[in-house]
């Protein structure tokens, strides 16, 4: 057993009770951090690990609101969906988990060993596994039925035909939690698995603080945040991004009438007040 590895058996009080009664029982937890973070309200955030930036931006603002209202994100710490999702949480000031497929003294993938000792010290990991196992193809989709049991709701933000969160959405189906899937562009074959949850019955996520808002909780005031002294010009610009979520400069020009060279600018200050981004020349909504 590792120095800062700690354990805790189904037969002792703290022990959560879920694990218990899903199927393959979970009998010990290992874990690192503080454990009491699962007595409070949790969230799963999953998703694909080679994700879109749509998915990045969606994955980051909603764990950024969840943290924010004192929910606790749980995650798997891979790569993509659940290492932005994680990073958000922390960022906002919140708190995190996540659920491994290996013995906390290995990190998978390798390039998150420094996210996992930050969350090893202020926040969570768990495993079922001890120190020293190593990682193997069938704990991956393995954990998942743990990643759903500890958290009171899922919320696939992007996933592939074939992806690992699907099977997290499953097991939370069959464990009585509530499941949501954000709902992405039908041409894009990252968020064909979202969009099949939503066409089988799963609530899409469309609103960020629903999730929120169904747990019985209120979501943190969100301000204006950096609106505050925008001109109208600027004003009608963002509003045009907003409506159409992403835009070109050309467009901004054609809708607007505005010279090219004053919607450049008006750009540069919505980008610095933190509104929109601009990436592969198109200008995007940054917050929702």
């Amino acid at each position: 057993m590792g120095k800062n590895t700690q354990i805790i058996s189904s037969a002792e009080k703290g022990f959560p009770k879920i694990l218990s009664q899903i199927s393959q029982p979970a009998k010990k937890i290992y874990y690192r951090g503080n454990f009491d973070l699962l007595k409070g309200p949790c969230v799963a955030v999953v998703g694909s690990r080679s994700c879109t930036a749509y998915g990045i931006r969606v994955a980051g603002q909603l764990a950024e609101r969840l943290a924010e209202s004192g929910i606790t994100v749980i995650s798997g710490l891979a790569r993509g969906i659940d290492t932005v999702s994680h990073r958000a949480a922390i960022d906002a000031g919140g708190k995190t988990a996540a659920v491994m497929a290996g013995g906390l003294d290995t990190c998978y993938p390798a390039s998150n060993r420094k996210l996992k000792e930050i969350m090893e010290e202020g926040h969570l990991v768990v495993s079922e596994y001890p120190d020293g196992f190593e990682p193997r193809p069938y704990c991956f989709p393995l954990r998942n039925r743990i990643i759903s049991a500890l958290s009171d709701a899922v919320v696939v933000v992007e996933a592939g035909n074939r992806s690992g969160a699907l099977i997290t959405a499953e097991y939370a189906a069959e464990q009585g939690k509530k499941v949501y899937a954000v709902p992405g562009n039908i041409t894009c074959s990252a968020s064909f698995g979202c969009n099949k949850l939503i066409r089988d019955g799963v609530t899409p996520l469309v609103i960020l603080d629903d999730i929120i808002i169904d747990m019985g909780l209120t979501p943190k005031t969100e301000e204006s945040i950096g609106e505050e002294g925008l001109g109208e010009d600027e004003k009608k610009v963002l509003d045009i991004v907003r409506k159409n979520g992403e835009v070109s400069i050309e467009e901004i020009v054609h809708i607007t009438n505005i010279k090219p060279h004053l919607i450049s600018g008006i750009i540069t200050v919505l980008e610095m007040k933190g509104l929109v981004f601009f990436e592969m020349g198109k200008v995007l909504v940054a917050k929702f």
